[in-house]
């Protein structure tokens, strides 16, 4: 890590987890990833190698910890002491961000595995069927090979995030540009003035569309949002 050579708290801080990529691999840990593999789904473009350095550079600065019960394959990460008293400083960063830059992304900051990963671990699954539920996105804007369409699969109180069709009947469908989709998740704009401006389509029975927009617990920070075309 390069050092600003200086004593103050906040440049050794920053030392440590202004590192490109390190608050976000730190996010994923506050959002309650613990395996490499569940990280990488929050940080798509980072490349493996990078993530794998982040995550021994955070380890060494005692922010995280590591944990095996033999095996690559049983790996899995916490955050310690240290890494949990930087809890409130990511909310407050991410509160900040939600306010004052978010409404500035560009469209090729779009990023639908970000959304549908972020989707898939928000959704409130106690307002969904007790039956197991379906839930297909696709984008149309999104020409990506592989990441047009997506299923949510909700059964017996865990979520599934599918690229590939899971071969269960479907239950919902949503269509839409990802930007509208993006923005209701953000809380840029309300779900049901998206569904009812035409900007996002869900087809379903009656009931299904009905209690569609109750599914969704929203990013963390949608609640800071600066609305857009309404609330």
């Amino acid at each position: 890590m390069a050092s600003y050579g200086q004593f103050c708290p906040v440049a050794m801080a920053a030392e440590i987890i202004s590192e490109r990529w390190s608050l976000l691999v730190i996010r994923e840990l506050i959002a309650g990833s613990s395996r490499f593999g569940e990280i990488q789904n929050g940080v798509p473009t980072m490349s493996t190698s990078l993530l794998a350095r982040r995550l021994k550079e955070l380890e060494n600065a005692g922010v995280i910890e590591r944990h095996s019960d033999g095996g690559k394959r049983n790996i899995t990460y916490s955050l310690t002491q240290s890494g949990e008293e930087l809890i409130p400083v990511v909310e407050m960063l991410g509160v900040w961000g939600q306010r004052w830059v978010a409404s500035d992304v560009k469209d090729d900051e779009l990023d639908p595995s970000l959304l549908m990963w972020d989707m898939r671990r928000g959704l409130n699954i106690d307002q969904m069927p007790e039956e197991r539920t379906v839930v297909q996105f696709e984008f149309d804007d999104v020409d990506k090979l592989g990441m047009k369409r997506w299923w949510l699969v909700k059964d017996r109180g865990d979520v599934d995030l599918c690229l590939t069709d899971p071969g269960f009947e479907v239950d919902v469908e949503v269509r839409s540009n990802i930007r509208p989709m993006v923005d209701v998740w953000m809380g840029r704009i309300g779900l049901p003035f998206a569904m009812g401006s035409g900007a996002i389509e869900v087809d379903g029975t009656p009931r299904m569309v009905r209690e569609f927009p109750g599914w969704l617990k929203l990013n963390l920070f949608a609640e800071h949002a600066v609305p857009g075309a309404t609330g």
